[in-house]
């Protein structure tokens, strides 16, 4: 469904880039879908790696990621049957451009003013998990 070639898609408004945005901006959706781009993830898993989200918030948005069809719900291996979640391929693509924001992201922006006491720590452990993410240093 490549619509890059429709006479919209590349005017200073394009409803596609719109409609994504409404996904990306709605609340924590960028956090739970990069909590998943290392792999399938238990709901506790999530809400771990997600500090200040509630559970209620974090099922509303896996919820909604699952309409979107970025994110699938399934079963994982063993017993009881373990409801675990991962991303679709379309989530996978969006993936790794929220990794690519997360890299410029640590390029650029300057945590020293928001949040002085978790700099040095937020950003060693973003770092690495963001390079072993992409494959590189």
């Amino acid at each position: 469904m490549d619509h890059s070639r429709e006479p919209t898609a590349w005017l200073p408004y394009c409803p596609y880039y719109a409609a994504a945005g409404d996904i990306l901006t709605r609340r924590w959706a960028p956090m739970v879908l990069r909590a998943l781009v290392t792999g399938p993830k238990r709901f506790g898993e999530i809400a771990a790696s997600i500090p200040d989200m509630t559970d209620k918030l974090l099922s509303q948005r896996l919820k909604d990621l699952e309409d979107e069809g970025l994110v699938e719900r399934f079963l994982g291996d063993g017993r009881p049957a373990r409801v675990e979640y991962r991303l679709t391929e379309k989530g996978v693509e969006l993936g790794d451009i929220l990794l690519d924001i997360n890299l410029w992201a640590l390029k650029w922006i300057d945590l020293s003013a928001r949040q002085p006491a978790t700099k040095t720590r937020v950003t060693r452990r973003a770092r690495s998990t963001t390079a072993k993410m992409k494959g590189t240093k």
